[in-house]
């Protein structure tokens, strides 16, 4: 069985971005989602599009998944936590992020 996928709060990432830590978030949520408003410091790349992205990503960086509640990020950072990556779920999505958002 894998391992369980790491979670964290909204509120210690908005921590994490305060205090200009070098962690990468990836917003996994559908185009309209993201118009809404996402974190900033994310890079938007959907769900349906991780199998065929993850390679982008550097497997030396720590990253945090973002959806809107949580599920799709879970499943998002059970995909990288296979593949070798450091990932955390950011619980609640962005129903739960009270910062800054564009």
């Amino acid at each position: 069985m894998a391992d369980e996928i790491q979670i964290i709060q909204p509120e210690q990432v908005e921590k994490l971005l305060t205090n200009k830590e070098d962690v990468c978030l990836i917003d996994v949520r559908e185009d309209e989602e993201v118009q809404a408003g996402k974190i900033p410091e994310a890079i938007h790349i959907r769900l349906s599009e991780i199998p065929e992205r993850y390679q982008e990503l550097d497997i030396d960086k720590n990253y945090i998944m973002i959806c809107r509640s949580g599920r799709r990020s879970e499943k998002a950072a059970e995909f990288l936590q296979d593949r070798g990556f450091k990932v955390k779920n950011m619980v609640g999505g962005m129903i739960k992020w009270r910062g800054r958002v564009e």
